[in-house]
């Protein structure tokens, strides 16, 4: 997925490519970027658009959600070694 434009990375997260939330939280990022940026400068439209695409990519990579549930099951040990339930 190439995730060239602003209407490709809209797509990939409408199509479940990205963690739950993105969706919604890309929207509010980028109208927040949208209502700070000047008309010659739209580098933080740019920088959300950059960041989502990053996180789309990310969860698209088979060892990244590999390396989450190492996580979660790290946790959860020292949890239990700590006494926390």
């Amino acid at each position: 997925m190439p995730l060239r434009t602003l209407g490709e990375v809209r797509s990939a997260l409408l199509s479940g490519h990205a963690s739950p939330g993105d969706r919604e939280a890309f929207e509010a990022d980028l109208q927040r970027a949208l209502e700070t940026s000047s008309e010659t400068d739209l580098s933080a439209i740019a920088a959300v658009i950059v960041d989502y695409r990053g996180r789309i990519r990310l969860c698209q990579d088979p060892d990244f959600h590999i390396a989450v549930q190492e996580g979660v099951d790290l946790t959860a040990l020292l949890k239990q070694l700590k006494g926390y339930s």
